[in-house]
């Protein structure tokens, strides 16, 4: 290598994306793909409000078929929703969530975009959503949205003209979209926005339509379509050997704690999009007519495409290394490019078509998955050039601290560069953790300050390597994030997210403490190390009127990674209260008051979540017949640990072996979706009914309406009707039932304070052998009567609620406590006497 010595300043800082579980390895196939891409200068949007509303099939035809850079918007990650594969709800639920959207869009071909809205549950209608989000806000990030990702074409999920006929989310985001259209060419609207980008203008929007919009398909078939595009998007992509559908439903299949697995489907099928504003396409079968989408689209774009134009047409699939030296050329020129934002695009995929085509495999490698600021860590390094390409490793650099360290390594063809060397944590390094959840937030928004930040997916890995090498004499710089690389016996090679997290990170077993007497109770704090031998100090604040012992406590920890288990006993105030109970470490004088929350599963890749560690603690006064509770679970809540909270054994029982074992219990109570998600429960409904018919209690939560069949003993109808105002009003009308009022009065009162609903999927049908507990409805809506109901079969109880136990327990809700302890209690359809 003749030119060993490059100024820093002439590396240029590209930023390839790389799965912090496996690095991208592009074959032959994918790396043509990627040259198409290349040479296609057009852009499309696609808006709706949660993870799963994107059609995937038109996203994929986008980035697939058209070639088209395509993007996501998601107004929200998904927070308010549930959880098939896991126990995490509410912002844990949203960070998997927004993995699952980002694998997805791995494989669709998508780029994934999200605003501030926190989805806050179910909304019945666009007023109280765009109320409790903020309109003015998310309204700003759609255009912030619009303005960075600079879409030629935008396309809505959902029918903006509609309010008050689906989700209050999905047609806000509509209604947004088609607001922000105009708006985001508009330099006084959201002028500081302006200081990091520019006015833009998208050419067209759309409504992506079809029979369900319509209500059937006999409807849609006799609608007008004249001004609707229509796409065939079952096209076949011989390069994948899959057709779009495919790669669709695979991309789908991703959103799986929504159980979203689904089979893959092939064959023609049609998508429509409706034309709302801008400018009507010349082409009804081409959605970028009219819109220039080649290089020429750009001042200086011309000789760029002569080069690339080349490539693509005469692509060499054995050896496409042949192709660096017109790639290096190209690469030089796109710097060159006056449109700094289609420099900025091309730049970085031609610097992944480079790196693909010159098998050029970088890896940064720390000996363990985490440090702390202000510590050394181990890197292993590795440099390989699979080429006959002439390439040199002038330095590397670490970011985001800047320390350059030069290398001067020839990396010869398939000859493999190994070196470690020490790197420097700052002390002011950000901890490894979700952006959006570092402030706290509302109920309907993230607080997030950093306006470039806004719409990200996720937080930028702490500590990044950008390798500096020469090819060809053209210096291009490769940034990946340090990872940890190890492997295991049983499952192979395993890549995870190298992180920094603090020193030392605290934990309360409990996230609610209920006391249901003035008698003390053991809290356990978890203490965990961040480093080896950490010593401090541990102290729980609670609130006014409760007192802890002792007043703090020590602690030792000699390993990495290890747990301290520390108890103090909590005694609450005499009369009913709450408030939060909070634990914070001391070391050295520093105050640590993080719990780390790590989500791992084998789809996404692993996250570190830092959050307040603290606990809500409830005195209630609450009284309970009966002691041992079997638990069916469903698709997974937390009722379980919260009714052993107030005393009760609860047993989670093994359906498959349900065999009419269960009189030892007090009650038998069937988890949320139950019905839904456990295929075996339809073989053991004989031996619950059987349970009921002796004399048990059998408590039933909710279902989704759709082709279930909850084989209850009296005719059941469930439907999809729900009361989403937590607020809404409660009558109740069986107030003489033992239900209302044993071993706990319930009144009105006792349905304060409860969080994102009232209930959902309620029966609207049954027969008369079941007593309406309860009425509620949402405002401008019918009463529904059927939240929770109770009928006598043999010499027991069996009980259908609809009711959202599964939130107010966990979040410590006194009156659904009291309320469930009754449902437990349940002997007669008359007060107890």
């Amino acid at each position: 290598m003749h030119k060993k010595v490059l100024l820093l300043l002439s590396f240029l800082l590209i930023s390839l994306t790389i799965s912090a579980q496996k690095p991208q390895k592009l074959t032959s196939n994918q790396i043509y793909e990627k040259v198409q891409k290349l040479n296609f200068l057009g852009s499309a949007l696609y808006i709706a409000a949660h993870p799963d509303d994107e059609n995937t099939r038109l996203i994929a035809y986008l980035s697939n078929h058209e070639k088209a850079r395509t993007g996501y918007l998601s107004l929200t990650r998904g927070d308010g929703g549930q959880n098939l594969i896991g126990p995490e709800m509410r912002e844990l639920l949203g960070v998997i969530r927004t993995q699952e959207l980002l694998a997805a869009r791995n494989v669709d071909g998508g780029e994934q975009r999200f605003s501030r809205a926190n989805d806050f549950g179910y909304s019945k209608h666009p007023d109280e959503t765009l109320k409790i989000w903020d309109k003015d806000k998310v309204l700003a990030d759609v255009v912030w949205a619009i303005r960075t990702f600079k879409p030629d074409v935008i396309i809505n999920r959902f029918n903006h003209r509609t309010p008050g006929t689906t989700h209050g989310h999905h047609t806000s985001s509509a209604m947004l979209s088609v607001e922000a259209f105009d708006l985001a060419n508009d330099k006084s609207k959201y002028p500081e926005q302006l200081k990091d980008t520019d006015t833009w203008r998208p050419n067209r929007l759309f409504f992506n339509t079809s029979w369900w919009f319509y209500g059937s398909e006999e409807a849609f078939e006799k609608a007008d379509k004249s001004n609707m595009l229509s796409f065939d998007i079952g096209t076949y992509y011989p390069l994948k050997g899959l057709s779009n559908n495919e790669v669709a439903a695979i991309a789908s299949s991703q959103h799986l704690c929504q159980g979203f697995g689904r089979l893959t489907t092939r064959g023609s099928q049609t998508e429509y999009v409706e034309f709302l504003k801008g400018e009507f396409p010349k082409d009804k079968k081409d959605i970028f007519s009219g819109i220039n989408t080649t290089w020429n689209r750009v001042e200086g774009g011309g000789e760029i495409g002569d080069i690339l134009y080349d490539i693509e047409q005469n692509f060499d699939f054995v050896n496409p290394s042949k192709h660096l030296p017109d790639l290096l050329e190209a690469y030089k020129k796109v710097r060159q490019l006056k449109d700094s934002h289609w420099r900025a695009i091309k730049t970085k995929e031609l610097n992944e078509i480079i790196k693909a085509c010159a098998g050029l495999y970088l890896e940064a490698s720390a000996e363990s998955s985490s440090s702390i600021p202000s510590s050394t860590i181990n890197v292993n390094f590795e440099a390989l050039n699979r080429s006959f390409i002439s390439m040199e490793l002038s330095s590397i650099t670490i970011l985001p601290e800047g320390k350059n360290i030069k290398k001067e390594l020839d990396l010869a063809p398939n000859s493999k560069q190994n070196f470690k060397s020490k790197i420097n944590i700052a002390k002011d390094v950000s901890y490894s953790s979700p952006y959006w959840l570092a402030t706290q937030w509302d109920l309907g928004m993230y607080k997030v300050n950093d306006q470039k930040l806004i719409g990200n997916p996720e937080s930028l890995r702490p500590i990044q390597i950008q390798y500096n090498i020469v090819i060809e004499d053209q210096p291009i710089a490769f940034t990946i994030p340090v990872v940890h690389r190890y492997a295991k016996r049983d499952k192979g090679e395993i890549y995870e997210p190298f992180e920094v997290l603090p020193k030392v990170t605290t934990k309360l077993l409990n996230k609610v403490l209920v006391f249901s007497s003035e008698k003390s109770q053991k809290v356990t704090v978890e203490v965990r190390s961040g480093a080896k031998n950490t010593n401090g100090i541990v102290t729980l604040k609670a609130p006014k009127g409760w007192k802890v012992t002792p007043n703090e406590a020590k602690f030792s920890i000699d390993q990495k990674g290890d747990i301290q288990l520390i108890d103090f006993m909590v005694t609450p105030t005499q009369n009913e209260s709450e408030g939060v109970l909070k634990a914070i470490a001391k070391v050295e004088g520093k105050s640590y008051d993080k719990e780390l929350i790590e989500i791992n599963y084998s789809h996404i890749p692993k996250q570190s979540v830092l959050l307040p560690s603290q606990a809500k603690v409830v005195r209630m006064d609450i009284k309970k017949n009966g002691t041992r509770i079997g638990y069916i679970q469903g698709s997974g809540d937390a009722i379980p640990e919260s009714l052993q909270q107030i005393g009760y054994e609860v047993t989670e029982l093994n359906v498959n072996e349900i065999n009419g074992n269960l009189e030892q219990f007090d009650a038998v109570v069937v988890g949320i979706r139950a019905y839904n998600t456990i295929k075996e429960l339809q073989f053991k409904q004989k031996y619950l009914l059987e349970y009921v018919k002796n004399g048990g209690n059998l408590i039933v939560q909710y279902n989704t309406n759709r082709g279930v069949d909850v084989q209850a003993p009296y005719e059941l109808q469930l439907s999809r009707d729900r009361v989403t105002d937590e607020h809404s009003k409660v009558t109740l009308l069986a107030k003489e039932h033992s239900i209302l009022n044993y071993p706990n009065k319930i009144t009105e009162a006792d349905f304060d304070g409860w969080v994102q609903e009232r209930g959902l999927y309620f029966p609207n049908k049954w027969s008369k052998e079941y007593t309406s507990i309860l009425s509620m409805h949402d405002k401008g809506e019918s009463v529904k009567k059927g939240s929770l109901l109770v009928a006598k079969y043999g010499k027991g109880n069996y009980i259908y609620t609809g009711l959202s136990f599964f939130r107010e327990l966990p979040a410590g809700v006194s009156g659904a406590y009291k309320l469930f302890a009754n449902l437990l209690s349940v002997k007669e359809n008359t007060v107890e006497k």
